[in-house]
């Protein structure tokens, strides 16, 4: 599936209008099934779509692990694509639909919910398992930036990525959707076993409460953004015990919340 297209344009440059062509991203309409029915359509870049259905599963706690999902398909359809998790008969039992329709622009992490009480979760405490220097955060910033093909060609989409020390960037995803970009990354970690309490997240865009949320689902106690989080971002951080580092750019950046628990020689 092609990720991005070239698009004619007519440029102004040098006090002239002239015949050019650059490169845009697709974006998709991309349906997320739970046995049989439908619970969010997207609108995402298409591609690591697997990886983003299993991980929105698992950040919604429409399942627990992975193990809770009997088998995945991916299919394409009329208008778009259809992603479909088959959970195991005692998840199944358990799963009521919040019947999302998430049909945004960008698949927005709260829009459609159908009552307030899904825009504020319980969310779990972040372990304590985890230190960084202050270099570790600029070298994995400078590693996202050096992943992100498909921004460089479009300068259009976002991209998250996560972190292990020694070992450098782990899995980088790219989406019109920042909330996409991670979901495909939580859902590669849950796919190769890796442990995200062992790392740390970053991403290209501003650090929102739905990102935050999405980071204590899957136990990342340090996410680290280029732009400034929201006050709400802020609140749920310090709850759930995450560390928020913002504003990173180049080798300097700012630690707005818990910079106690995971960051080193401050």
């Amino acid at each position: 599936m092609s990720v991005d297209v070239k698009a004619a344009t007519l440029a102004w440059r040098d006090g002239r209008f002239a015949a050019s062509e650059r490169p845009v991203p697709e974006e998709a309409a991309v349906a997320v099934s739970i046995n049989g029915t439908t619970h969010a359509v997207m609108m995402a870049t298409p591609s690591d779509l697997e990886d983003m259905a299993l991980g929105l599963a698992l950040n919604e706690r429409i399942v627990r692990t992975i193990d809770d999902v009997e088998w995945l398909e991916m299919e394409s359809v009329d208008g778009g694509y259809d992603c479909r998790l088959w959970l195991v008969p005692q998840r199944a039992a358990t799963y009521v639909a919040r019947r999302r329709q998430m049909t945004g622009p960008v698949g927005c992490g709260l829009c459609g919910v159908e009552s307030l009480e899904y825009a504020t979760v319980s969310l779990p405490k972040a372990r304590d398992t985890l230190a960084v220097e202050p270099a570790q955060i600029s070298q994995a910033m400078e590693e996202m930036a050096e992943g992100q093909v498909l921004g460089r060609r479009t300068r259009a989409v976002h991209a998250a990525a996560f972190h292990r020390q020694g070992m450098g960037c782990i899995v980088i995803r790219e989406d019109v959707g920042r909330h996409n970009a991670l979901d495909k990354v939580t859902g590669h970690l849950a796919a190769s076993g890796a442990e995200p309490s062992l790392g740390f997240l970053t991403i290209t865009s501003r650090l929102s409460v739905e990102l935050v949320q999405k980071a204590a689902m899957m136990g990342c106690g340090l996410i680290a953004a280029i732009s400034v989080p929201s006050a709400l971002a802020l609140r749920e951080a310090d709850m759930a015990g995450i560390t928020v580092v913002a504003v990173a750019r180049g080798e300097a950046f700012e630690i707005f919340t818990h910079p106690q628990l995971s960051l080193i020689h401050i």
